[in-house]
């Protein structure tokens, strides 16, 4: 957080000084009076300048955005961001040339940046963010991948009367499994394992 230290014959002279030292407007600051100064006898003996201290407030959703295009970056990808804001979550959307790089196999790679891009929103922010990264729409694809797969796995343990072990997945996606099961009297669903290992038993 960039912030300084200023002072002018009244508080609003300080604060004035100090936005053309930040280079900044007063809606992106927030202002800490530390003196309020005194005039004095005539305005001249006695006399005390005012005092404030102004911070540039940072938003986290561009702060963050800033985040994942140095990631990318470095990365040697030059990637568009496209953000949205619905309430306290923040979905990002990368588009670019070989955008599959960045997805990994099974997402494997966008999951890793997703949790990095989780911790930085949150990193010096007031309010709670969950976050989606998204690469070209690869979410929705792969929601109707794992859809398609928790009706087939749920099949076997009914044909095999015995519970079948998937493979291990993040928690938003195992949430996705007990999702398009729960409404199936015929079997059970339950997450075991330890992270980065814990995965579902889908048991009949």
């Amino acid at each position: 957080m960039r912030e300084i230290t200023a002072s002018g014959h009244t508080v609003d002279e300080a604060v004035q000084s100090a936005l053309e030292q930040l280079n900044t407007t007063r809606d992106q600051v927030e202002i800490t009076i530390i003196d309020e100064g005194k005039k004095g006898l005539l305005g001249l003996f006695g006399s005390k300048p005012a005092v404030v201290k102004v911070s540039i407030v940072q938003d986290p959703v561009l702060e963050t955005e800033k985040f994942i295009k140095q990631i990318t970056t470095n990365m040697n990808m030059d990637v568009d961001i496209s953000t949205n804001v619905d309430g306290k979550h923040v979905t990002y959307e990368l588009s670019g040339k070989n955008i599959a790089i960045l997805i990994g196999k099974r997402g494997q790679t966008l999951n890793a940046l997703q949790y990095l891009t989780h911790l930085a929103i949150n990193k010096n922010s007031e309010t709670y963010y969950t976050v989606t990264l998204d690469a070209e729409g690869y979410r929705g694809r792969r929601k109707e991948t794992l859809d398609s797969l928790a009706l087939k796995m749920a099949d076997k343990a009914i044909h095999l009367n015995k519970p079948v072990a998937l493979e291990p997945m993040p928690a938003f996606e195992r949430k996705i499994i007990h999702s398009a099961l729960q409404g199936n009297p015929k079997i059970s669903t339950y997450s075991d394992g330890e992270e980065p290992h814990r995965h579902i038993v889908i048991q009949p």
